[in-house]
């Protein structure tokens, strides 16, 4: 009978601890940041490409 009340509270002790929870949490969002800044500087950086070319070829122009 020891044997099943110690694993009842060893099971109740696992199923109450949150730590591996809030792990997976960070996790997410740490990915979901990460993902942010991709799609971010993708963006930007082909904006940024097109304002450049713009600039290059107006100067280009005015030689």
């Amino acid at each position: 009978m020891k044997y099943i009340e110690r694993f009842y509270q060893q099971l109740h002790s696992f199923l109450i601890e949150e730590d591996g929870v809030t792990a997976i949490e960070y996790g997410l969002i740490a990915s979901l940041i990460g993902l942010a800044i991709i799609a971010g500087t993708t963006l930007l950086g082909s904006n940024l490409n097109a304002k450049f070319t713009t600039i290059a070829t107006t100067i280009a122009a005015a030689v």
